[in-house]
């Protein structure tokens, strides 16, 4: 088991799709997927505009998070490239890790998140030595949630606001739980 300071691995591999650490060169592609309007609205960090800066500066930041409670990967499909992100982040307001993840619109629908999703809690529980993690979707996004449990998620029963950079304001989202 892992004590959850090492770095993260190099590439957890699927079928399709190779999660792996964002690099200076995802900026682009980060920058492309998010910049729409319909993808930013389901985060709850992002802000809106997303420019282009804001890749950059997320991209920039990852060596300074601490391995122990962060480790954001770059969703990398085998034929077309960048197509989202996934990884673990943490809250001062919570003592679980919490799961998030996105696609690029034109990906939606294809199971890479579902695939995504459960990849990187399966290594969560064999490498990275977790037990535990959180994630919630708002409400008005069921498919999100789809994806979730069939990623191995489970509903708390918890509706409660969540804020969103991109919108500016709290959405009632549907909170849940993953337990290894």
């Amino acid at each position: 088991m892992s004590n959850g300071t090492e770095a993260p691995p190099a590439r957890i591999e699927t079928d399709r799709l190779i999660l792996r650490p964002p690099g200076p060169g995802d900026a682009d592609a980060v920058f492309r997927g998010i910049a729409d309007y319909e993808v930013v609205r389901m985060l709850g960090r992002a802000p809106w505009p997303y420019r282009l800066e804001d890749a950059q500066a997320f991209i920039a930041s990852i060596p300074g998070r601490d391995p122990a409670t962060e480790r954001p990967m770059s969703i990398i499909h085998r034929v077309h490239g960048l197509i989202g992100g996934c990884g673990f982040h943490s809250s001062d307001d919570h003592p679980l890790v919490e799961l998030g993840y996105w696609l690029a619109r034109d990906h939606w629908g294809q199971g890479y998140a579902t695939e995504a999703a459960a990849a990187a809690l399966r290594w969560a529980r064999e490498a990275w030595g977790k037990r535990a993690a959180r994630e919630a979707h708002f409400v008005e996004n069921p498919a999100s949630g789809r994806v979730l449990v069939k990623a191995g998620m489970l509903y708390t029963g918890v509706v409660a606001p969540l804020h969103c950079a991109a919108r500016g304001e709290a959405v009632p989202s549907r909170q849940m739980i993953w337990i290894a």
